[in-house]
């Protein structure tokens, strides 16, 4: 049967397929063992003389396991048979490339001693995307069985699992050095209460009752969230878990506003709240979402000139409570907005009580918020014109059910 190429060899999903390849880290590396006795076994299975693991790249192929006379493991994509192999879940066979004037089109099926047979197994994610082959090739001619193509397709879910092997052990430490930098921001808000409450202490002894009820609560906050980073680094799945309960907002706020009086104080600023008293519970992790609070007051003061207000601003739209964060400061820059939730943003904008930052509260804000299914966004008018942080929580989180891949 005559093969006729698809007018383009580009699936529809490449950019999701291409952000999933690039998420394995595969590409450029070095040869490897494991890969190459896969890719061997593959050649014994058909008795070929060249084996390849192949992963497509946006305008070229990988070749992560070169077995084959090949001096080089980067060929273009238009011209790699492995191209038109990950355009379909099965097996891809060509017995006779001969046979199909679409393939001689390619120079490596067209050259001296080129491919005449391929066939090639797609490497799928659990996610549904293609990103690469097992394929065997030979300069002659054959003929398959249909035990032969099932191996290469068990051939081609190992593979696969072994990527995904990498990927959860990498995510894994990711998230160990993401618990450790949770830890360090989170506990910087109490000390600094702690340190303002003693410093308050030394000038006034006759609040000595109120000061250490907010030095008992800071330190409280501080062992509570050392308890739940030890707690979360000890998950077999090495990744932040919700512990979902009925939320009182009212009763947040009212707490937020408690543990942010002395820092708003001390640069003379105010603090209010304006919301509907009638506000429904929400059902979310209640830990996580006083982190939010935090963070984003915390940031609003912090970033705020002497003399303003930050506004804490409740109301419910349907099934979704919007809660922003608005203050009077520096505002952001269109460049800062681009940024702003990565981990460690250097912006323009800059602590005006000598208060330091190290660029992760709003990246631990983002994630918290997205793991209730929820979103947050920044708008601001411009530079000196004040920012509003919006955030977008459900009032019932649902957990959304991940379909287990089996291979």
């Amino acid at each position: 049967m005559i093969y006729t190429k698809p007018k383009s060899i580009i699936p529809s999903n490449d950019m999701q397929r291409l952000e999933k390849l690039y998420e394995y880290r595969i590409l450029d590396t070095h040869s490897e063992e494991a890969f190459d006795k896969i890719a061997l076994l593959a050649a014994q299975i058909f008795n070929t003389t060249s084996a390849f693991i192949s992963f497509v790249d946006q305008d070229r192929v990988f070749l992560k396991s070169n077995l084959s006379l090949l001096p080089h493991n980067v060929i273009e994509r238009r011209d790699s048979i492995c191209s038109l192999a990950i355009l379909n879940d099965n097996v891809t066979v060509f017995n006779d490339t001969h046979t199909s004037p679409d393939l001689m089109e390619s120079p490596y099926v067209a050259g001296e001693d080129g491919i005449r047979f391929y066939a090639g197994a797609p490497l799928k994610t659990p996610e549904g995307y293609l990103v690469g082959t097992v394929c065997v090739i030979d300069k002659v001619a054959r003929e398959v069985t249909d035990a032969q193509m099932d191996m290469l397709k068990t051939l081609s879910k190992i593979i696969v699992n072994k990527l995904e092997s990498r990927l959860r052990y990498r995510k894994s430490i990711e998230s160990q050095i993401d618990l450790t930098n949770i830890a360090l921001h989170e506990i910087k808000n109490p000390l600094a209460s702690i340190k303002l409450a003693n410093e308050i202490l030394t000038k006034d002894s006759s609040k000595v009752e109120r000061m250490s009820g907010m030095i008992k609560a800071s330190v409280l906050r501080i062992q509570n969230k050392l308890a739940d980073i030890l707690k979360q680094a000890e998950e077999d799945e090495h990744r932040l878990t919700l512990s979902i309960e009925e939320v009182d907002l009212n009763e947040m706020f009212t707490k937020t506003l408690t543990s942010f009086e002395l820092m708003a104080n001390r640069k003379n600023q105010t603090l209010l709240l304006e919301h509907d008293p009638e506000l429904p519970k929400i059902y979310a992790d209640k830990a996580k979402i006083s982190d939010v609070m935090h963070n984003l007051v915390s940031n609003a003061l912090k970033y705020s000139y002497a003399g303003t207000t930050v506004r804490i601003i409740a109301r419910q739209e349907e099934n979704i409570i919007r809660i922003e964060v608005q203050d009077e400061g520096q505002g952001l820059s269109q460049a800062d907005i681009s940024k702003l939730f990565t981990k460690f943003a250097k912006l323009s904008s800059k602590p005006t009580g000598k208060e330091t930052s190290n660029g992760l509260g709003l990246s631990i804000t983002k994630s918290f918020v997205e793991l209730h299914n929820g979103t947050i966004e920044a708008k601001s008018a411009g530079k000196d014109k004040g920012t509003s942080f919006i955030v977008s929580l459900p009032l019932k989180y649902e957990k959304e059910e991940l379909q287990e891949y089996f291979g």
